[in-house]
């Protein structure tokens, strides 16, 4: 018999619920546990984009296009830069990747935390608004559950997000270099 990655999370997802959700001997309360805030998270509208490089990749490209209309839209007001169209657009162009430059980071932050909740051997929690820090200490079998869930579902997500980050950033550092050393 063989088991696909999805079929492989939802018993895993299944037992956590079934076993630890229903056990009264978890302290941490449902929102807080970090199985629970994978799920919350992969549900999202935002943070679902990168399950795929591919939806990631045309999502960021649809806001570097608007970014890029509108930076264009800005930067015609200037009457420096109506005498040199080329480094009018050019600059728009590099610009305007900041939007998706940002929106990386934004995704990475979430997901690194999520990351880092899954793989820890404590669960730290607050049981009211204020902080009272508690700290529980998951089972073993708790944590061997959550590490997989962490290695087969969010490490290739945060993986996808560095290396989209990698090619924003050289190209805007690429240009940056480009308006420093040319004057055109």
């Amino acid at each position: 018999m063989t088991l696909n990655l999805s079929g492989a999370m939802e018993i895993i997802l299944n037992f956590h619920n079934y076993y630890f959700m229903n056990d009264t001997r978890c302290p941490v309360p449902r929102e807080q546990q970090p199985t629970n805030e994978y799920i919350e998270l992969s549900n999202s509208i935002m943070f679902s984009w990168p399950k795929t490089k591919k939806s990631l990749i045309l999502v960021l490209i649809k806001f570097w296009a608007c970014a890029f209309v509108l930076f264009l839209f800005i930067s015609s007001g200037s009457v420096y830069f109506k005498t040199f169209f080329l480094k009018y657009f050019l600059l728009s162009f590099f610009s305007s990747l900041s939007i998706p430059l940002l929106i990386t980071i934004r995704l990475y932050l979430g997901w690194k935390h999520v990351f880092k909740r899954l793989t820890s051997e404590k669960v730290e929690y607050e049981e009211s608004g204020w902080y009272d820090g508690r700290v529980w200490i998951k089972p073993l079998i708790l944590k061997e559950k959550e590490s997989l869930i962490a290695s087969i579902e969010v490490k290739p997500i945060l993986k996808n997000l560095i290396q989209i980050f990698s090619i924003i950033s050289v190209l805007a550092l690429s240009g940056i270099l480009f308006f420093q050393y040319n004057n055109l």
